[in-house]
């Protein structure tokens, strides 16, 4: 099954394909579109074309938008030498793409361009479901309107996550139709009302089941559901203060989440190394959706490849996110009783912290990361062990075959307890305990691998509403609650989807300037003499730096390597430009302004652009 499921998923990502000048249209010409709906398995073999768009889990070959590590590298969790990545500070001269199969991914706002083809094709097959509804029973026809319903939802987060505002089709335009073709865009709320609509549809009409438990279905989309009802509805309430929407969204991530944690199909029984590196997730009871991999057909990536500790990690983790990281006692490092809590520097960190931090770094300073923190979440415990030596296919190259998780319980957890939380905010139900323990306690609940008991790595404690820590770095207008289930997602998610999407929706982009946030600008404490002495050397005088604890910045100069101590510095470091809250959301092109204008229509410039 494992083989046959990755083979549908690909099958049809060329069935109607093409494009025109503004709005991309599947082609009618590639087969006969009379008589290609006929069945429900050719629906079937068409929705398969979505899924390497919106399930892209390590991508393929070297493909990487979207993918953990090499896609999601933009946040303050991440730094690099030289100059921060900074975000746009002028609008493009051009943002649109012509087609399904290019390539749209903007790494600064993790989402597509200003691209419709994927909206169109969503529009098509639900037309195309229509037009034969009475050749379907009614259980055929409403599972895979709701499939359709669902894709098109779920373009339309994604644009509204980058765009705001965007132009709303739910109906296939013709070409002759102008006035629709360039219409302006449409108010981000009334989208994401249209938005909450079919996720409800999707939600209220989707099989249990589809062949097998990996095919689109009931569970698999409430879990996305979460996903993006928690996005909007705290973005409702932070960035637009509408607190009737935000009430609205995050009830119905509530309601998905509950659906998923109800049916008892799911639970955390893998240790955490193994969500990532394992070449069958098959059996994985915290995975909900999972991509395949099998060199045998062809189906490979090259994400482990950039985990195995040779490949370079420019962008590597920062202290900001290291200190972020609970002690073993629960507690942050600044109120912990655990013994030299706050001994900054990668061995002690993994032998205090979180088991999280160990199965996701590397227990030693590796210059090949861009912080000599170096991430090696995304490969098995073997993998590494072939440093300074030849690696075979499944952890060189393009030629990876783990299996990526798409998405997962835990996510679905924690879009489920900060939901609730927000919530009570505003009036509703108080988070208890008992939610606590469903959703943080049981994550850190996870079993430890063999390596990480080894190491003596312990579990951490359990998170009690009757003694929330008060961090004394927690910002001001964040609850104490809040910003527990905060930091839980950032220790969870490291190099996947949700920092810079977390921040957005908080409201809290400032958290990337590293002129008001210093630890974004260093690494750990290391001691180079003994940890890196290869770096006591003549090409690194001049170069290499670390910050002492009062903030001195030592230069190494041929003869003070005794004084190398201190936080790591990455070689000419400077912030990133200058910006302002209008990067919350990206600006459309001049091309595309200027191509209404010759139409005679208008299309109206991102806020701040």
């Amino acid at each position: 099954m494992k083989k046959i499921s990755i083979i549908l998923m690909i099958v049809a990502v060329w069935v109607f394909t093409g494009c025109e000048k503004f709005l991309d249209r599947p082609s009618l010409t590639t087969m006969n579109d009379q008589n290609y709906w006929t069945s429900e398995n050719n629906l079937r073999l068409f929705a398969n074309g979505f899924y390497s768009n919106y399930f892209v889990g390590y991508n393929s070959t070297w493909g990487v938008d979207y993918t953990p590590l090499r896609g999601y590298y933009f946040a303050d969790d991440y730094t690099q030498a030289g100059k921060q990545i900074s975000f746009e500070i002028q609008a493009p001269e051009s943002r649109a793409v012509n087609s399904e199969a290019d390539g749209y991914w903007l790494t600064t706002y993790a989402g597509p361009s200003w691209n419709f083809a994927w909206v169109r094709k969503s529009n098509l097959f639900i037309a195309r479901i229509e037009s034969i509804k009475g050749k379907l029973t009614p259980e055929v026809y409403n599972h895979w309107s709701a499939v359709g319903r669902f894709f098109r939802a779920y373009e339309y987060c994604r644009l509204v996550s980058v765009f705001g505002n965007v132009p709303y089709f739910d109906t296939e335009i013709k070409d002759t139709d102008l006035k629709t073709l360039y219409k302006d865009r449409d108010d981000r709320t009334m989208i994401m009302d249209k938005v909450y609509d079919d996720f409800n549809y999707a939600f209220d009409n989707l099989r249990l089941s589809d062949l097998s438990s990996q095919y689109l279905n009931k569970y698999i989309a409430a879990s996305f559901i979460s996903r993006f009802m928690l996005f909007e509805g705290t973005w409702q309430k932070y960035q637009l203060n509408n607190t009737a929407k935000a009430k609205q969204y995050l009830d119905l991530c509530v309601k998905a989440a509950d659906f998923v944690k109800a049916s008892g199909k799911y639970t955390f029984t893998s240790d955490f190394r193994s969500l990532f590196g394992s070449d069958d997730l098959s059996g994985n009871k915290e995975v909900i959706l999972y991509r395949v991999y099998d060199a045998a057909i062809g189906v490979t990536h090259h994400i482990a490849s950039y985990s195995n500790t040779t490949e370079s990690q420019p962008q590597g983790p920062n202290l900001s996110l290291a200190k972020a990281f609970v002690c073993y006692d629960g507690k942050p490092y600044k109120l912990s009783g655990v013994a030299n809590a706050t001994t900054l520097d990668i061995k002690n960190m993994i032998a205090t912290r979180d088991p999280r931090f160990e199965a996701t770094f590397w227990d030693a300073p590796k210059k090949e990361s861009g912080t000599l923190l170096y991430a090696d979440k995304f490969i098995d415990r073997v993998g590494p062990t072939y440093y300074g030596k030849t690696y075979p296919a499944m952890y060189g190259s393009n030629t990876n075959t783990n299996d990526a998780p798409v998405i997962r319980f835990a996510e679905v957890m924690l879009n489920w307890i900060e939901a609730k939380a927000e919530l009570a905010t505003m009036g509703g139900t108080a988070v208890t305990q008992a939610d606590i323990d469903a959703s943080i306690n049981a994550i850190r609940k996870r079993p430890l691998d063999a390596i990480a008991t080894g190491k003596g790595i312990k579990q951490t404690a359990s998170l009690s509403l009757a003694s929330l820590p008060d961090d004394p770095d927690r910002d001001s207008d964040v609850s104490s609650l809040l910003w527990e289930i905060r930091r839980e997602r950032r220790m969870e998610f490291v190099f996947e989807h949700t920092r810079l999407m977390d921040l957005k929706r908080w409201k809290k982009i400032n958290k990337m300037d590293g002129s008001a946030n210093p630890d974004i600008m260093v690494g750990l404490w290391i001691n180079v003499p003994t940890e890196l002495p290869e770096w006591i050397a003549t090409s690194k005088v001049n170069k290499l730096q670390v910050k002492k604890d009062d903030g001195t910045i030592v230069t190494y100069n041929g003869s003070n390597a005794v004084q190398m101590v201190g936080y790591y510095v990455p070689e000419n470091i400077s912030n990133r430009d200058a910006f302002t809250d209008r990067v919350y959301l990206a600006p459309v092109g001049n091309t595309q302004i200027n191509q209404y204008k010759e139409k005679g229509y208008t299309l109206t410039q991102t806020p701040g652009w």
